[in-house]
């Protein structure tokens, strides 16, 4: 992780990053806007609306991501921090596995 993602102020700082990397690939592709919020299934108003200041509601975030082939991406947020010993992997475990016994 860059350095620059690490010491970003806070969500609003993040949401206008986000906003501008997916302006980017917006432009790489060669859309207007009004192409990228047709393809997500958004109104162009809401699109515009995350593209210059960052506020969106994540169903518009996640459908713009899917529209750029992109939503993969999102799987990979809040995964559980991997297992740092023997028993720590086993509690984690136990956690996942239907518990046997009587009702």
């Amino acid at each position: 992780m860059s350095a620059a993602r690490l010491t970003m102020a806070g969500p609003l700082d993040l949401a206008r990053s986000l906003a501008g990397r997916v302006r980017e690939l917006r432009l790489q592709r060669g859309w207007k806007q009004a192409t990228l919020a047709q393809r997500a299934g958004v109104t162009l108003a809401s699109y515009r609306r995350f593209e210059t200041s960052g506020k969106a509601s994540l169903d518009l975030v996640l459908k713009v991501a899917h529209a750029l082939a992109r939503l993969e991406e999102f799987d990979l947020l809040f995964q559980p921090a991997p297992a740092r010993s023997l028993a720590q992997l086993e509690e984690q475990s136990e956690g996942l596995l239907p518990r046997r016994g009587s009702r």
